[in-house]
């Protein structure tokens, strides 16, 4: 893919030399060919120049804390008959 770029960029060039014809500083042709040139050079530049390798990045490390459950007598309730105490647990 460079190489097909860069054979472009060059047969570009040579057609541009081949057609070019003497600047006239008054008209303002030389300030329109340098700004055109820094623009092609910046965009050719960028085409062609190598991309950075993406970079790999660990996760933050997780740290899980088990609740601490326990069973226990929940609260004495009368269900007809007698007093029952059931059992709850409860984790912290």
């Amino acid at each position: 893919m460079k190489n097909a770029i860069a054979g472009l960029v060059t047969a570009i060039s040579i057609l541009a030399l081949a057609a070019a014809q003497p600047a006239h500083a008054g008209s303002g042709d030389v300030a329109a060919g340098l700004i055109g040139g820094f623009a092609a050079g910046a965009i050719v530049g960028s085409a062609l120049a190598p991309r950075p390798a993406p970079v790999y990045v660990a996760p933050a490390p997780v740290y899980v804390v088990e609740p601490q459950c326990y069973w226990t007598h929940g609260r004495p309730m009368w269900d007809g008959y007698r007093w029952v105490r059931t059992r709850v647990q409860v984790c912290d």
